[in-house]
């Protein structure tokens, strides 16, 4: 085993040695796969990659994270020897990553597991990168939490709609467009959190989302920031949400009521306006729709529009994803003044919430989704996290309601049974 170097300027100790073959596991889960010590996973109905063990890793933060992440990347790809037998996007040598949304506080963190097991359609594939190739056998059933205790975050319910209140004022005034803000939940645990707990929940209730873990950041996204594969860019935009009641009846009337709904409406346009605005040039062609479709999930809907586009440049997935970064969706618009009030008046460290998170292969193709419905395990249990778009006409209690809904999908993986 290697410990490489994680200073920003360094480098791996020795030139990684990556092999990739092709493996039949009988379509056993991935998440099977995991020992609890040191799993990666990016998944979609149960497709994707996961990994395990440190070949190399990087640690940075500040507004430099993603150039030094790049350029670290760049480094390391040069350096290693690869034998690639498949030739899939996510075979050879494979980096997992997570970024803080601010340039401070948070670190950010690129991985490169010593073993990646990867499947799409019916391919599937083992890299083993400087280590010999283990036993692919399940893992067996990981430890449910035990003694789960919940609180309130930087600030409870009160609090929080009070801090809305404020935002839309700011708004009302002409500061901005629209803002983003975030707040937390606290669970703590009589032991340390086994994540692969959560994992198997997350992608089992809610497949349409991209299940991540990354160095303690674990959530079930259903926001692709970005995914690139040969010359071919997407992003799906998500802003606009209302809550499920489980009635099939109702839940297409308000389907039908969250397509017209003008707040919801004027929230969306901003997110998709930035995005297009921010992947233009890199792209030599665009298609941008011109209204969303409604995305079903298990707890909520959202409004929903893809983004696609052909790359004319030599722009990496990582390099696009800064790009991006923050979109409305997650920062507000326009961006610089909503990023200034979320640090004013949001009041909590968002650290890697609501930042980047997905995976990166030597071409620079990769996916990058938004840490969205996400939680940061600590030493002492677990931190939730959950975001509502503020917007003039925007209601404290109903962004209140809107907030609880979207700490469901964690928390709720998070008990057992």
């Amino acid at each position: 085993m290697t410990t490489p170097a994680s200073a920003p300027a360094g480098g791996p100790s020795a030139p990684l040695v990556v092999r990739t073959v092709p493996v039949d596991l009988a379509d056993l889960p991935l998440l099977e796969l995991l020992p609890e010590q040191d799993p990666v996973s990016w998944l979609r109905r149960g497709e994707g990659v996961v990994g395990w063990g440190v070949a190399a890793r990087l640690e940075t933060s500040g507004a430099t994270r993603f150039s030094d992440a790049v350029k670290w990347w760049s480094e390391t790809v040069a350096r290693a020897t690869v034998d690639d037998q498949v030739g899939e996007p996510g075979t050879g040598l494979v980096c997992f990553g997570a970024f803080a949304f601010a340039d401070e506080p948070g670190d950010s963190v690129l991985v490169v597991p010593q073993v990646i097991v990867g499947r799409r359609g019916d391919r599937t594939w083992l890299t083993t990168v400087s280590v010999e190739a283990p036993p692919l056998t399940p893992t067996g059933t990981p430890r449910p939490p035990v003694g789960l205790s919940f609180s309130d975050g930087a600030r409870n319910g009160e609090e929080w709609m009070t801090v809305v209140a404020e935002a839309v004022q700011r708004i009302a005034s002409g500061a901005l467009e629209k803002v983003v803000l975030a707040r937390d939940l606290i669970v703590t645990t009589d032991e340390p959190l086994d994540v692969r707990w959560p994992l198997r929940r997350l992608a089992d209730q809610y497949e349409m989302c991209w299940t991540f873990h990354v160095d303690g950041l674990f959530g079930a996204t259903p926001e692709m920031l970005v995914r690139r594969e040969r010359g071919l860019v997407t992003s799906r935009v998500l802003a606009g949400t209302i809550r499920r009641t489980g009635d099939d009846d109702r839940d297409l009337a308000l389907a039908a009521t969250l397509a017209r709904s003008s707040k919801d409406l004027e929230e969306h346009e901003y997110a998709v306006r930035s995005v297009a605005d921010a992947l233009e040039p890199h792209c030599s062609s665009m298609n941008v729709p011109e209204a969303p479709f409604v995305l079903h999930l298990p707890n909520v809907m959202h409004l929903a529009t893809d983004v696609n586009g052909v790359v004319h440049d030599v722009a990496t997935s990582l390099e696009l994803a800064e790009s991006l970064h923050p979109s409305a969706a997650v920062g507000g618009t326009p961006t610089p003044a909503a990023v200034a009030l979320i640090a004013e008046i949001e009041g909590m460290p968002r650290d890697r919430y609501a930042g980047p998170v997905g995976w990166m292969d030597a071409s620079g193709d990769g996916e990058w989704g938004i840490a969205l419905r996400s939680a940061m395990v600590t030493g002492s249990g677990v931190r939730l996290f959950a975001g509502c778009g503020i917007v003039a006409s925007s209601d404290p209690e109903a962004e209140l309601a809107e907030s609880q809904a979207k700490f469901v999908p964690v928390r709720d993986a998070l008990e057992a049974g």
